[in-house]
């Protein structure tokens, strides 16, 4: 059996993400034990946080400062950032 220990992660937003959400970062504890962990409970606050982190939703996630293409393992004092794909013109 797994254990579940609480982690402080710093989560950052950017570009239309920060807007609709209101806050550029905060501070998280979390039982979350991967990234994938961490948008689900965030998910789970409704309302806008529901919609922006949707799973249909395109959004960008990076762990400290690395573009993730999967699920990656959190630990304590990581960084989480959310945000739209870049355009380009």
């Amino acid at each position: 059996m797994t254990e579940h220990t609480s982690k402080a992660v710093t989560v950052r937003y950017f570009a239309a993400v920060r807007e609709a959400l209101g806050t550029a970062s905060e501070q998280v504890q979390t039982g979350a034990d991967t990234v994938e962990g961490l948008r689900d409970e965030l998910r789970a606050r409704g309302g806008t946080w529901a919609e922006q982190l949707a799973p249909d939703k395109a959004v960008r996630v990076a762990l400290n400062q690395t573009m993730l293409r999967d699920d990656r393992p959190l630990a304590d004092a990581d960084e989480v950032a959310f945000f739209p794909p870049v355009t380009g013109g």
